[in-house]
């Protein structure tokens, strides 16, 4: 068979796939974050996503094996989220970044359930780790500690961390965001991070419906 015999894939045939399957996954994140917010983080099941985003269930695990995996994947999509309105705020300095950032969370419905009816897990998912999540929470604070023209530095990355998660929690509002916000850099010599808040012990299993 000469080169001229060969099949020839129609242009743009892998890319209209591949934007496909993105807009497919990105209804399963949002559809995953209705349900957490309608039934909480236990009472959620594959089959509530999978109806709720109107995909086949096959589909659904062709993107997700597992629950975790799916909520794995919604934790890095809502962090993505969270850097870009961070970034949005940047210019005008920390802590507009962070105060855009803290509204957002106060206004999250699946975090504020999760967070009156099952603060257990959400601690969970707040312990720092090598998680994908983590790992890109990080590189975000970086991101945003630079837009907004602040040296990001270990301490600084750790302490802002900190001062986002425990946000998931106890969300603050108006005043008290950009006073939190503006005491937490730009101290001369440095700044010494509070100390750590001890929370639930993370659970052993869950225990979620698959």
């Amino acid at each position: 068979m000469s080169a001229s015999d060969a099949p020839v894939r129609e242009p743009g045939t892998r890319a209209r796939s591949g934007n496909a399957m993105a807009r497919t996954r990105a209804a399963l994140l949002a559809a995953a974050g209705e349900c957490l917010a309608r039934y909480g983080v236990r009472k959620t099941t594959m089959v509530d996503v999978a109806e709720r985003s109107r995909v086949a269930k096959a589909t659904l695990y062709n993107h997700f094996r597992t629950k975790d995996d799916l909520l794995a994947a919604y934790v890095e999509d809502r962090v993505a989220g969270l850097v870009r309105v961070a970034l949005a705020a940047a210019p005008e300095g920390l802590p507009a970044a962070l105060a855009a950032v803290a509204t957002e969370l106060a206004d999250d419905p699946a975090l504020r359930r999760a967070a009156a009816e099952e603060p257990a897990a959400l601690a969970a998912l707040a312990r720092p780790s090598e998680a994908r999540g983590w790992t890109a929470a990080r590189d975000g604070v970086r991101t945003v500690l630079a837009a907004a023209r602040v040296e990001p530095d270990d301490r600084q990355v750790e302490l802002v961390l900190r001062w986002v998660t425990s946000q998931l929690l106890w969300p603050s509002d108006g005043a008290v965001v950009d006073a939190l916000a503006s005491g937490l850099i730009g101290v001369p010599g440095g700044v010494t991070a509070p100390a750590p808040v001890a929370g639930p012990p993370a659970p052993a299993a869950l225990g979620w419906p698959r």
